[in-house]
């Protein structure tokens, strides 16, 4: 990390999963939207995290965080609580998580709250939440640098108008496929891609999993691909590592040119092919900027002509 790179604001879930796929399962194991975020954005830039956890939350998770130079002065800890719980499983399919159990828990009343310096974080990622919670976080910044936010199917389900409000005040605005078309009714992606940046935002990227990731900037599309992986063992989480990575990478070199922005998606979906070859945060946890580094060297030659 170089010393010079600005802090990344991450305002998400921090989630226990339980997770089944062809390889295995595991129970309660470290999850969340912010947090897979948080460790992916940890490889190149600080990071204030801002979410909630019941007071069921392992300490060696939040030693882990720390660790990873993870700032959680806005992670509430709420007493009597439990935390956020997911259960699901990919034996169908790994590209799509069929949902058993949701718990909300403290995370069904979670209002962020921006301590200290959090406000002028210049850099701001808005994970997979609510889109009242992001719309609020966005009028509680102070003038940031850049926003990238995600959304999910759920929420383009319940409160689309609200999800267009978000993206309309973003710079970046990431979904995945599966999303764009939800949201714009469109099976075509370059076409849901031109109506995604008719709202606003400066970029849109819409994510493709394993086949890696469209970037639309005026009338400037690229397309980026991503390391290959002969196993995939749990897909969870690897949309918000894209994103962390993404922005820590923009957070790292303060380069907000188009040119970088194509770097830092590739970046993103290099990082983001880490965390599915182990359950968790586990393949994150081990990963280095080294390896990161290496894969995106892979990746230039794989896709050079």
């Amino acid at each position: 990390m170089k010393p010079s790179a600005s802090p990344v604001l991450i305002v998400g879930s921090v989630a226990l999963d339980s997770v089944e796929t062809p390889s295995g399962h595991v129970e309660n194991a470290l999850g969340g939207a912010a947090t897979y975020a948080a460790i992916a954005t940890s490889l190149f830039a600080p990071v204030r995290l801002v979410g909630v956890v019941g007071d069921d939350f392992p300490v060696q998770h939040t030693q882990f965080l720390e660790a990873r130079g993870v700032d959680l002065g806005g992670l509430q800890r709420i007493e009597g609580g439990k935390t956020f719980r997911w259960k699901g499983d990919y034996l169908r399919d790994l590209n799509h998580a069929e949902t058993h159990q949701t718990q909300l828990g403290v995370f069904e009343s979670f209002e962020p709250h921006l301590p200290g310096e959090y406000a002028h974080t210049p850099f701001v990622f808005l994970a997979n939440i609510n889109p009242e919670l992001q719309l609020k976080v966005l009028d509680a910044v102070q003038s940031p640098k850049l926003v990238v936010c995600d959304t999910m199917n759920l929420w383009i389900n319940l409160s689309r108008d609200t999800v267009l409000k978000v993206l309309s005040r973003a710079d970046v605005a990431v979904m995945n496929d599966g999303e764009a078309r939800q949201l714009f009714e469109e099976d075509n992606l370059i076409r849901a891609g031109r109506e995604l940046l008719k709202l606003g935002p400066r970029v849109g990227i819409i994510k493709k999993g394993e086949h890696g990731a469209l970037l639309f900037s005026g009338d400037d599309i690229f397309s980026a691909p991503t390391y290959p992986i002969e196993e995939v063992v749990d897909p969870t989480g690897a949309g918000d590592s894209f994103a962390g990575a993404l922005t820590g990478y923009l957070a790292q070199t303060g380069d907000l040119s188009l040119e970088n922005m194509r770097r830092a998606v590739v970046y993103g979906a290099c990082v983001a092919s880490t965390t599915v070859e182990k359950f968790s945060l586990d393949s994150l946890a081990e990963l280095n900027r080294d390896e990161v580094e290496r894969r995106y060297r892979y990746v230039q030659a794989m896709s050079a002509f």
